[in-house]
């Protein structure tokens, strides 16, 4: 344990000076050459009505497709890694048309509905915003890494249709995301869950319920969405095994998946770059075509 903490610190502190790199290299040059519009950031929560934190920054594509992306940075529950793992990945669907939505969901610190929530009124707030951000309210995912992808991945098992008579307009729209896109996530907070993760989020001696709860494998429905996995097979800190199960689950109950099962690149697939990063870049734009989320002829990295 002390040696897989010791790991995740090099990996969190990498992961860190990646996303100033990248966010720094990133082109800012949108679809068409025209300048992209400014990204806005939004609270998800009321300040009248509680104290919440999340937050969203949207990242509009200038000639947008319909489709936009909430995307869940990792960083273990414990931290945020929104250069690499949000903003970067945002710009970079900008570039394929797709509206890319940085979720800065509040920390848990035991409070494990918190990110949750936050997941959902993200979707939501899109959905109820699609005429005004120029989407398609059918087509709107959430995309995660690594804790990042255990919390698209629970958005994507535990979701509703909104309530109807609800107050906030918000709420009556429906949370569940038409697709995932999952990048080396954790998937299990059984034997196998990363400990880090399941602490953070569950915290130090979560019930049997509990944990069975956020193993996101054993939630999976015939109502749940496609699925697009990417995992290192030499993931030590989050082992591949977590995307396999997930694709399994999925596959058993006749929902679309896809795993792409990376030779090499770790965990962070190399630090965001080379070529096992542009694999799964290229492999999930070209699954979106073929979910005819995007359009067929979209240009592939």
């Amino acid at each position: 344990m002390r040696q897989m903490v010791f790991v995740l610190r090099q990996i969190n502190t990498a992961a860190l000076l990646a996303s100033v790199l990248m966010m720094a290299a990133v082109s800012t040059v949108a679809v068409g050459g025209e300048k992209p519009n400014k990204p806005k950031r939004i609270s998800l929560w009321s300040s009248k009505s509680t104290e919440r934190t999340g937050a969203i920054t949207v990242h509009r594509a200038v000639n947008g497709n319909g489709a936009a992306v909430v995307i869940c940075p990792g960083g273990g529950y414990g931290g945020l890694v929104t250069g690499a793992e949000g903003h970067g990945i945002a710009r970079w669907l900008n570039t394929h048309g797709v509206t890319g939505i940085v979720l800065e969901y509040e920390l848990p610190k035991g409070r494990h509905a918190v990110p949750l929530q936050d997941a959902q009124r993200s979707i939501r707030m899109t959905r109820a915003n699609a005429k005004a951000w120029k989407l398609n309210p059918g087509r709107i995912g959430i995309m995660g890494f690594s804790a990042g992808g255990h919390l698209a991945a629970t958005a994507g098992t535990h979701f509703d249709a909104g309530k109807k008579k609800a107050a906030d307009p918000i709420d009556r729209v429906s949370c569940r995301p038409d697709f995932m896109i999952l990048v080396y996530p954790v998937i299990s907070m059984g034997p196998q869950g990363h400990g880090g993760s399941r602490r953070n989020l569950l915290g130090n001696d979560p019930t049997d319920e509990l944990k069975l709860l956020y193993s996101n494998e054993k939630q999976v429905t015939k109502d749940s969405p496609p699925a697009y996995l990417a995992h290192a097979k030499d993931d030590k800190v989050v082992l591949i095994e977590h995307s396999r199960m997930l694709h399994r689950a999925l596959k058993a109950h006749k929902v679309a998946s896809e795993l792409l099962e990376l030779p090499s690149g770790g965990h962070g697939l190399n630090r965001y770059s080379g070529p096992m990063w542009d694999a799964w870049q290229t492999g999930s734009l070209r699954w979106l075509a073929a979910q005819k989320m995007i359009p067929a002829t979209a240009k592939t990295k």
